[in-house]
């Protein structure tokens, strides 16, 4: 009765381990179950089957605890499982807007260093050259990057 309920813990620790690791990721009830499961099934084997038992019981149980690992790494339940959906498609940040250096325009939030513009009654994704500057300010295109139009201060007329 004692060799069922020790092989009993340490099956029903390893199965809330596996549990643990590929559905419940975090520190959750299944941890510690399976813990408590695991620690209990070896100190049961020590105590009452006695230490030649227990060490035996502590080698099996690591054993088929990384056996049941790889196991189910190797399985196919967790490519039945998992997204093989590959974004082949790109967008261009700017899509359909005609900004060119030199064009001028205002913040419409603050730049520190990136924020909101408005160039021609449209509105992008702007990036400071050098400098922090606030919703207000007049501003000049000096270039354009894949994700960002980069601007600064407009120290001319203001626009």
């Amino acid at each position: 009765m004692d060799i069922a309920l020790v092989i009993g813990l340490i099956v029903l620790g390893i199965f809330f381990m596996i549990l643990e690791i590929f559905f419940l990721p975090g520190i959750s009830v299944a941890v510690i179950g399976g813990l408590a499961c695991l620690i209990a099934g070896i100190v049961l084997a020590y105590t009452n089957l006695g230490s030649l038992a227990g060490n035996i019981t502590l080698i099996i149980s690591a054993v088929a605890m990384a056996a049941a690992f790889v196991w189910f790494i190797r399985s196919r339940t967790l490519k039945k499982m998992s997204l093989e959906t590959n974004i082949d498609s790109k967008i261009a940040a700017h899509q359909g807007v005609e900004v060119k250096v030199g064009d001028k325009g205002h913040c419409i939030s603050r730049l520190a260093p990136t924020g909101k513009i408005a160039i021609d009654g449209k509105m992008l994704e702007g990036r400071s050259e050098n400098e922090i500057l606030d919703a207000g300010t007049p501003v000049v295109v000096t270039a354009i990057s894949d994700m960002n139009v980069i601007v600064r201060k407009d120290e001319g007329d203001a626009s």
